[in-house]
Formats: C-alpha cells, sequence, structure tokens
C-alpha cells in the first residue's frame, strides 16, 4: 500500500471520492494474464506516482498533471479524463506532444521482470555519506533529486533516475524475489531490501550502490520493511508470525515482537515515530508501543 505524500489532508480522507481511474493502455502481451499491479507508490514531495502495472513495466506519472485530467469533465466532447493520453497534452489531430523541458515528464519503464516492490529516494545534500571514498563516486546526487528503486522477480534491485526515466545502477546480490524496498527518510539514500531469500540487505546509493550490511534472523520469507521517522529502526515482517525490529545504527536485532498467528505482510511507523502497526494474514492489525513490546490495539 502507497503512503500518500505530505501534501495530502489526511483529515480530508474521510470525505474523499472517486476521482477517475488509471487503466493499462492495449499492450502486445497476452491479455490473460501478467498484468497484475503488485505496488505502487508515491515520490515523497507528492511530484511523481509510480505504478507498477504489469509485463515488466512501471509508469512514473506526473501527479499534478495526472490530478489536473482527473478534473476534466467526463462529459467533455472527444475526452476521456480516465485515459492514459489525457497525461499528455495533445495537438488537434490528437498526436501526443513532448512535455515542456522544465516539466515532469511521463515515462515507461520496462524493468526486464516482474516488479514486486516499488520505493522514492530523495536525497539531501548536507547530509553526510557514510562512505568515505565520495571522490570515487560515479553519482553525484543534488537537492532536487529523485530516484526509484525496483525490486524484482530475479532478485535483482534496479535503481532509475525518475525525471529522466535512465536506469542508474543494478544491484544483484539477492538470490530471490526482492518483496519490498523502503529508503531511510532523512534524505541519506539507505535503502533496505526485504526478499524471499529470508534476508534484508543494506544498501548505501551515495556509495554507488555499496552493499553495507545484510540482516540475517527471519527464518522464513520477508515481505515487507519500513524505516521510523527518524532512520533509527527499522522493523521487518514476514512468514512465521514474524515481527522484528532492528537498530539502523548498529544494524543489530532490537527485539522481536510476538501476537500475530500467521504471516505478518505489512508495516509501518506512525509518523511521530510512537506506534508500530503490522498486519497479518491472521485478519488483525495489531498497534504496537514497540519500545515496550506492548500491543495496544487489536483491529479484526
Amino acid at each position: 500500500m502507497a503512503s500518500f505524500p505530505d501534501c495530502v489532508n489526511k483529515n480530508d480522507l474521510d470525505k474523499a471520492k472517486f476521482i477517475g481511474e488509471l487503466l493499462v493502455s492495449v499492450a502486445p502481451f497476452d491479455q490473460k494474464s501478467g498484468r497484475e499491479a503488485w505496488t505502487v507508490a508515491f515520490a515523497p514531495n507528492g511530484s511523481y506516482f509510480a505504478w507498477s502495472q504489469g509485463h515488466r513495466i512501471v509508469r512514473l506519472i506526473p501527479w499534478t498533471k495526472c490530478l489536473r485530467s482527473f478534473s476534466v469533465s467526463a462529459g467533455e466532447e472527444g475526452t476521456n479524463p480516465t485515459s492514459p493520453q489525457r497525461l499528455s497534452r495533445q495537438d488537434s489531430d490528437g498526436s501526443l506532444t513532448v512535455p515542456l523541458a522544465d516539466e515532469p515528464r511521463e515515462h515507461t519503464i520496462d524493468c526486464g521482470d516482474v516488479v514486486w516492490g516499488l520505493a522514492f529516494g530523495s536525497s539531501v545534500p548536507e547530509k553526510q555519506s557514510r562512505c568515505v571514498n565520495i571522490e570515487w563516486h560515479r553519482f553525484k546526487f543534488g537537492q532536487d533529486q529523485l530516484l526509484l528503486a525496483t525490486g524484482l522477480n530475479n532478485g535483482r534491485i534496479k535503481i532509475w533516475d525518475v525525471y529522466s526515466g535512465k536506469l542508474l545502477l543494478n544491484l544483484m546480490d539477492h538470490t530471490d524475489v526482492v518483496r519490498d524496498l523502503t529508503f531511510a527518510p532523512d534524505g541519506s539514500l539507505m535503502l533496505v531490501s526485504a526478499s524471499r531469500d529470508k534476508t534484508l540487505r543494506v544498501w548505501d546509493l551515495k556509495d554507488d550502490g555499496n552493499m553495507v550490511k545484510v540482516l540475517r534472523g527471519h527464518q522464513n520469507w520477508v515481505y515487507c520493511c519500513s524505516f521510523s521517522p527518524d532512520s533509527s529502526i527499522l522493523c521487518s515482517v514476514g512468514a512465521g508470525k514474524a515481527v522484528f525490529l532492528w537498530n539502523m545504527d548498529k544494524y543489530t536485532l532490537i527485539r522481536k515482537l510476538e501476537g500475530h498467528h500467521n504471516d505478518v505482510v505489512s508495516c509501518e511507523f506512525s509518523p511521530d515515530g510512537a506506534l508500530l502497526a503490522t498486519a497479518s494474514y491472521d485478519t488483525r492489525v495489531i498497534v504496537w508501543d514497540h519500545h515496550k513490546a506492548a500491543i495496544l490495539l487489536e483491529l479484526g
């Protein structure tokens, strides 16, 4: 599930209405399978929406342009507000024009394999990298840098430049499906990946994607991982009722949380970092005081 960007007023969510629909355009694939949308993600600043639309394809959609297209009246002659073409300007003859250089551009990315995980990462230039040999870096990320990490069925992680749609890095240490990805929210461009190979891996993208640490402890698939707002704690969840908390300064296991009765598939910290919510195939969401390993609320 994608978290809403900061520009969304969460107090208005109870008044939310259906405003439009993103549809997969006709593609030269077998239409009976392979079009599963496993994951979506919003950029932290709300500028882009990433959509894994099946058949290895991820679409990067400028969200403000998408909202403008939704706002067009459905009754307007010759237009369809939910059509993918509405995300680009059209000439009078119906051909698509190329967006201006200063406008966010839509990109269609072929990742080469089924996409299971998506995560946006943005850099803060004053944040010091943990890498010492900065003179050897291939990439120097600026303040406006926006990256997209894609976790693939073959165990690879591909890192893309959102604004250009170009492939920057290809990370290849996992041996099974990369199920989830999360960037540290402090802008350090530290990326954590969760895999069916029962490990989590920590990558420093400011060090050209160097793998910093392998976090071991899960006995089964790892489904999801999430940073606390201050980036100091990582929660990882997986098969076998697993809920793990990690110290991300020392890369050590803090504790395991026990309370679920089936595989745990999702986790998220509250914005102030005080609470943790986990969701399981046991049909329950548990809200934790993770500092005390205490269950505060069970939603069934």
